[in-house]
């Protein structure tokens, strides 16, 4: 008895061919809907692009926090001022490695260099119209 299917009102192959018909309609959208989902740049390397950032932007942040601490260290072993190096340049460290990320994923901007711009720099960013004598003899002045 427990063998017996519930009996519904249509017979059973035409139940089993509206399933498999909704299946296949839902197959062709699924799969539409997929290649308008796909990104453009699709190769063999943009796959670990985002794993490779993320270690990137993690070895910065750790660069700087140890290079805090290390320095932080060593200003303690010399001076003699044991806690208070190591946590002030902890702490410097810390804000150096965010500031280092955030320049990374460009929310910061870059540091400046100080460099003072070249005499000649104004030269070569002229913005005045050239005079070509060439146009000015096709079409003449057009002032009427």
């Amino acid at each position: 008895m427990s063998d017996q299917r519930p009996e519904t009102s249509l017979p059973s192959d035409q139940a089993e061919a509206e399933l498999l018909a909704r299946r296949r309609t839902l197959e062709a959208r699924l799969a539409a809907q997929r290649l308008a989902a796909k990104p453009a740049s699709e190769g063999p390397g943009t796959t670990m692009r985002g794993a490779a950032d993320g270690m990137k932007l993690a070895s910065e942040f750790v660069a700087g926090v140890l290079a805090g601490a290390g320095i932080g260290y060593l200003i303690d072993r010399i001076a003699g001022t044991q806690p208070f190096g190591l946590v002030i340049f902890l702490l410097l460290g810390f804000a150096a490695g965010v500031l280092n990320v955030l320049r990374s994923i460009g929310k910061a901007p870059q540091p400046r260099t100080g460099a003072v711009p070249r005499p000649d720099a104004d030269a070569r960013t002229d913005t005045s119209p050239v005079k070509r004598p060439d146009l000015e003899e096709k079409h003449g002045d057009r002032r009427d």
